[in-house]
């Protein structure tokens, strides 16, 4: 996977309420609407080869889960390319994509066919994920009567489990408890062995550490570092204590 001078600027509405028919009666009084700019990603490069875990670190709104979403195809550059080898799962956000009327076992066929996965693959499958996610008779109840770690075990199943070429994790391991985290970090590893390649973002500088190969540093949109995880976790903590008084540590 290959980023190269990736720039991201969209506009946000600052009007307090917009809605049709403000939009509308400005259109009609040719008055311009309010909006701002926001570069998100500024000039960002790097490669991930093929068998790397790669960590991406920062403050919020550093930019790393917009990168996240235009690695997945989610958000189109302003400018730049990303270039993308083999199959692309993400788990940006816990249960994205989920139903929440539908039971456990059918948005797990839901994941499957949207990851290009057939009706019987996904079949052939389904106990594996249904075994790591540890729901048991949950996996036939709606979702909508799960805790958020319950959602949280079962979509990360499902993303780990579709033999990705690239897995996209966005702070999804934050809701699990001690020992789902400890299955995830497991099959995360396994992933890794068998030349998986993979995109951590989290807070937690300790996962970070323990599973990336290289790290990644962002803010305000820009890449400030990359290189061995911890010396570039070293290097960010350092900055939290001398830098933008804006910046706070979360999960650390």
């Amino acid at each position: 996977m290959s980023i190269y001078d990736l720039h991201i600027t969209y506009k946000v509405n600052l009007e307090r309420k917009a809605s049709l028919k403000n939009a509308l009666v400005k259109g009609l009084r040719r008055e311009k609407q309010n909006y701002r700019e926001v570069r998100a990603i500024r000039g960002v490069s790097f490669d991930v080869p093929k068998g790397q875990c790669t960590g991406i670190i920062g403050a919020n709104g550093a930019g790393k889960s917009t990168l996240m979403r235009a690695v997945a195809g989610i958000l189109p550059p302003t400018s730049g390319s990303i270039t993308i080898d083999g199959k692309v799962s993400t788990l940006l956000a816990l249960g994205v994509g989920f139903n929440s009327a539908l039971t456990g076992r059918e948005n797990v066929m839901l994941g499957g066919l949207a990851a290009g996965l057939t009706r019987a693959e996904v079949n052939e499958k389904f106990d594996e994920i249904a075994d790591f996610s540890d729901l048991g008779d949950f996996i036939d109840m709606p979702m909508r009567t799960y805790s958020s770690g319950m959602f949280s075990r079962l979509a990360f199943a499902v993303a780990v489990h579709m033999n990705p070429d690239i897995l996209i994790i966005d702070e999804a391991l934050s809701a699990g408890d001690a020992k789902f985290k400890d299955r995830a970090n497991a099959k995360m590893a396994e992933l890794m062995d068998h030349a998986g390649t993979m995109l951590l973002v989290s807070h937690a500088l300790g996962t970070i550490q323990n599973l990336s190969d290289e790290v990644i540093w962002l803010h305000k949109g820009r890449l400030i570092k990359r290189g061995d995880p911890k010396l570039v976790c070293d290097a960010y903590l350092e900055f939290l204590k001398v830098g933008d008084e804006s910046i706070v540590m979360e999960d650390v």
